[in-house]
Formats: C-alpha cells, sequence, structure tokens
C-alpha cells in the first residue's frame, strides 16, 4: 500500500524526499547505473535512488575489485548517468583513495563529482574514521551517505567477501559508527552483507535511513548492482541476489540470430535496404 508520502511524491526527488520515506515508513528503492541509456530506463521505471557505484570498475570495466576505477571513470559515469535522468536523486561513490588521505582533499574530490559530474550527493565508506571527512563534505554543502558493513575497498584488509560483523564486538562497534556518521551529517547509509538483526538494530538507533545489500527485510530501503539484478551478469551468486530478469540468455540469443541472419543472408532484407 502506498504510503501518504508515495501519494503526494515531488516529481524530483531529494535527499529530504529520503529522509522524509523513513518516517513516512516508505521503503527506498535504489540501483546502480553507469551509462546513459540505463539511467534513462531505471529513472522511468520509478526508482528512487540511482548510485553510480565504484561497481562500474567490476561490471564496466571488468576489474576483479573496485580499486583500480578512478576519479575521472567516476566523473565520467555520473555525467552520462545524470544526461539520462529526469526524477531521481543520484549519488556517485567516491573512489578508493578518493578520500582516505585528507578531509581537505576529501572535500575537493567530493566537489569535483558534484561540480563537473553534476552528482547530486556523494557516498563513501567507512565510520568513526571518516567522520570528520563527513563533516567537512558535509559542511561544504555536499550531501554524503555512508557505507558501512562489508566495505569492497578495503577488500584486501578484510580479505574474504564473508558477512560481516557477526561477532558482538563488531557489532557493537557498527552500530556506533552508524552512529557517527549520523551525526556527522549523513543523510543515509547502506549496509552491505551484516546479520539481518544487526541491520534491524542500526535502522531502530539512527533517525536517517538504511539501505541494505545482503542486509535483511528490517532496512529502509534496498539496492542492487543492475548488472546482477537483470541477469547480465550470471558469475555473481550471493544469497542475497533475486535476479528479475535473464538478460544474459536474452542477449546471447539475440546475438546469435544476428550472426546467423548475416551469415545467411537473411539480413538485409528488401524491406530493410533502400531503393
Amino acid at each position: 500500500m502506498s504510503t501518504q508520502l508515495g501519494n503526494q511524491r515531488p516529481s524530483k526527488i531529494t535527499t529530504r524526499t529520503i529522509v522524509d520515506m523513513k518516517s513516512a515508513g516508505e521503503k527506498i528503492s535504489m540501483l546502480t547505473s553507469y551509462d546513459f541509456s540505463m539511467a534513462q530506463i531505471v529513472d522511468q521505471a520509478g526508482i528512487d535512488i540511482i548510485l553510480v557505484g565504484d561497481s562500474a570498475g567490476n561490471v564496466m570495466a571488468g576489474f576483479e575489485t573496485t580499486l583500480p576505477i578512478t576519479l575521472e571513470h567516476m566523473i565520467y559515469h555520473t555525467q552520462c548517468v545524470i544526461r539520462g535522468v529526469e526524477r531521481c536523486l543520484v549519488v556517485a561513490d567516491m573512489p578508493f583513495m578518493s578520500y582516505q588521505v585528507t578531509p581537505k582533499e576529501a572535500l575537493i574530490n567530493a566537489g569535483r563529482l558534484m561540480k563537473e559530474a553534476g552528482a547530486h550527493a556523494v557516498k563513501l565508506e567507512g565510520g568513526r574514521s571518516v567522520a570528520d571527512t563527513v563533516k567537512k563534505i558535509v559542511n561544504a554543502g555536499i550531501p554524503v551517505m555512508g557505507h558501512l558493513g562489508l566495505t569492497p575497498q578495503s577488500i584486501y584488509k578484510f580479505g574474504t567477501y564473508k558477512v560481516r560483523a557477526k561477532e558482538e564486538e563488531e557489532a557493537a562497534e557498527l552500530i556506533e559508527d552508524a552512529k557517527a556518521l549520523e551525526k556527522a551529517g549523513c543523510f543515509a547509509v547502506v549496509l552491505e552483507k551484516i546479520p539481518s538483526a544487526l541491520a534491524k538494530k542500526v535502522t531502530n538507533s539512527i533517525s536517517i535511513p538504511t539501505i541494505g545489500i545482503g542486509a535483511g527485510k528490517h532496512c529502509d530501503g534496498q539496492v542492487l548492482v543492475i548488472h546482477d539484478m537483470l541477469g547480465i551478469n550470471k558469475d555473481f551468486n550471493p544469497r542475497f541476489l533475486r535476479r528479475y530478469a535473464d538478460l544474459h540468455t536474452v542477449m546471447t540469443d539475440a546475438v546469435s540470430s544476428y550472426v546467423s541472419d548475416v551469415k545467411s543472408q537473411n539480413f538485409p532484407s528488401d524491406n530493410e535496404q533502400y531503393d
């Protein structure tokens, strides 16, 4: 059932809209996009937030991790997405080493994502360790989304993509990190691959929305990588992923049919050429 907010939602979604959705009890939908055409489809389908994720390093560039993607890459992908969007909020990931050195450098790079790329907000990973950086960016007028739990940019530190914060000590630290991000000024926080019960505790402990990926149903919203949920990428099969299409098969079959038609001279037909 649609909430009152859903019935009266403004034509342009802002960070304020997202925060109000939590208060109204309306779930938040978020998907990644990296180019104009995909962003246009996702926006028109009614998504609340598009994340221009550093996962572009995996699904667009073929890197093994997200670490190699650069700020210039993220600016380019965000520019492409922004041109395809009319309604939803666009959040751009700050890539590895674009915010970890100093808060000043982080502010400059966040500013580039806003000024050059047109992002509506930025996202960065980490808790209390980046709270001062978040505060500096927010104080400059740039909205920030946090990211806790499994943080892919720290994959070599953790050495695994397994569920995070299953132990009581790490779970307690994650709750404190979420509170620190809220205090620093984040408008929302992504919770990745943590126990559902912990995600519920975090969600109830802070006033800003939580958006889960592999964090269960108690989060205020959900996010998936679009190549995963559309079945374009068939090699990634985590427990939390629901595939809403099998575009890998659809696209493979279409390309195979095209190749066959060209080889057999069935394409182009008389009706597909000019006199």
